[in-house]
């Protein structure tokens, strides 16, 4: 277990949506020496520390890219755990400057494990993303690679006091990117496109992510894929939550993109055990099950947890109340 008190925290892509609330809960509820906000972005930097009220004198900001080794060296030194965030994530974008994803999504996890290693830091976990699972995308394979890596580290820390483990989940509620500020806009000209009607995704909120991150780093032994059990939704269900009077354009599945995303793929289910409310992918080095204090149920080897054969769906009630949209009727009085 991490005893918080007193420790040092860096979060790469410090300024992004996970990092400002994975910030807000680290200050208030796990009392660290300090914080480090390590992201490229020194716009971001200024507006998260001076006009979102990130003051805190816990908090140190550093302007620095995670393509850049030394920056790295210089920002990690002292430092305890590290969550590792930053990443290109747009599929787009990914697409069009495959090269930069490189850079970014891979050569950046590479110099995290290499630092880490040598500062003798004690955890270093990184968000993966469901698009990593079977991918059919730049973003989802760099996103892949990333966690080979991170895993593998544990390897090359061998008997030093550094481990590594990765998170996994889907889409979040509101977040830089999201479809839920897309259709907010969309709406206001009466029609909202999607790619496919078929169309389903996991769904959590930022407040779930950055919690499960934190429970992970308090359990995680060195090697583990962290999946949460996390509901389901349907992108048509989502529209009709948004904006129920808006007319639906489908406009095509785009390049990269899946009907169906998947957090644990039938080749990983045989070496996956089961929680009540998480899954835990086990590495598969000799070393692992001599030590592993894990006690879960073993998943049955050939089944998968996929969105579209969730048990657990979020209806349109639900998707209208984690996206806001309760809330936003209740204040416009409509």
């Amino acid at each position: 277990m991490v005893k918080w008190d007193g420790k040092t925290l860096l979060i790469t892509g410090g300024t992004g949506s996970f990092g400002r609330v994975f910030t807000r809960v680290a200050l208030a509820e796990l009392n660290p020496k300090k914080l480090i906000i390590y992201s490229r972005d020194e716009l971001k930097q200024h507006e998260m520390r001076h006009l979102d009220g990130f003051d805190d004198d816990r908090i140190r900001y550093f302007i620095g890219d995670v393509r850049d080794k030394q920056r790295l060296y210089r920002a990690m030194a002292g430092v305890d755990i590290v969550v590792h965030a930053a990443a290109m994530k747009q599929v787009p974008a990914c697409e069009y400057n495959p090269l930069e994803a490189v850079k970014t999504n891979i050569e950046g996890a590479t110099n995290i494990i290499d630092v880490a290693i040598d500062h003798h830091i004690m955890k270093a976990i990184a968000i993966s993303t469901d698009k990593a699972v079977n991918p059919v995308n730049l973003y989802g394979a760099t996103k892949l690679v990333a966690e080979k890596l991170f895993i593998q580290g544990n390897t090359y820390a061998g008997a030093g006091v550094t481990r590594f483990s990765c998170t996994r989940y889907g889409n979040v509620v509101g977040s830089r990117g999201s479809v839920v500020p897309l259709f907010r806009e969309q709406r206001k000209m009466g029609t909202l496109t999607i790619t496919d009607a078929r169309m389903t995704r996991f769904w959590l909120t930022l407040q779930q992510g950055v919690r499960f991150v934190i429970r992970c780093l308090e359990e995680m032994q060195g090697g583990e894929v962290f999946v949460p059990k996390i509901p389901s939704m349907r992108v048509t269900d989502l529209a009709n939550a948004m904006a129920p009077d808006c007319k639906i354009n489908v406009i095509g599945i785009r390049p990269g993109e899946k009907l169906h995303e998947t957090l644990v793929s039938r080749d990983e289910s045989c070496h996956t055990l089961e929680f009540e409310d998480h899954y835990v992918i086990e590495p598969m080095f000799p070393w692992w099950r001599e030590n592993s204090t894990l006690t879960g149920k073993a998943m049955t080897p050939g089944t998968k947890f996929s969105s579209d054969n969730n048990p657990r769906w979020l209806s349109v009630d639900g998707l209208r109340h984690m996206t806001g949209e309760e809330e936003d009727a209740r204040t416009t009085g409509h």
